[in-house]
Order: C-alpha cells, then sequence, then structure tokens
C-alpha cells in the first residue's frame, strides 16, 4: 500500500494507475488525512470455488430433505413457515 498526497498523487498520476493494475492499493490523502483509496478493478474472489460447491451442495442437501417432508406429510402442512418452524422444534 502507497499513500500520496494530492499534490504527488496529481504529478505522478500515471505512475500510480500502473501500481494499482499491478495489484498495489493507493491512498490519496489531504493535510494527511485519506481522501481516496485506489483498487485494483479485478481482485482475487472472496469465495472460493470450492466454497460455492459445498454451499450448493448444502442447498441440495435441505431442498431433499424439505421434498422428504413434503411426501410424508400433506403438501398444505409444509407450504407455510410457521409449519416449518414448527416441525423444527418439535423433532429437536
Amino acid at each position: 500500500m502507497q499513500s500520496v498526497g494530492i499534490y504527488e498523487a496529481k504529478t505522478r498520476f500515471s505512475a500510480l494507475i500502473e501500481l494499482v493494475e499491478q495489484g498495489e492499493e493507493v491512498r490519496i490523502t489531504r493535510h494527511g488525512k485519506e481522501v481516496v483509496r485506489m483498487l485494483p478493478v479485478r481482485r482475487k474472489p472472496v469465495i472460493t470455488d470450492e466454497q460455492i460447491a459445498r454451499e450448493l451442495e448444502q442447498i441440495k442437501a435441505l431442498q431433499q430433505t424439505i421434498r422428504a417432508i413434503r411426501a410424508i406429510r400433506a403438501p398444505e402442512a409444509v407450504d407455510s413457515v410457521a409449519n416449518l418452524r414448527q416441525t423444527g422444534r418439535s423433532q429437536a
């Protein structure tokens, strides 16, 4: 991370943009206080492909559980959120 004043940023703008393109974070300050933060547009994703796959598997498992409950009970008993909540409480 690099921190520069406004005047220096104005005179070195192209060089600072190149730093940002290389993944560097640049902060521009006015009288010592940060006023601008330049970040690269493309950063590493916050969540990995493995995490996404794991979450999707958990969603599928939950959907299968809901389908199994519907198969056992009448559909109208499972459709409301209150009934789902009560079912979960009675199993605990």
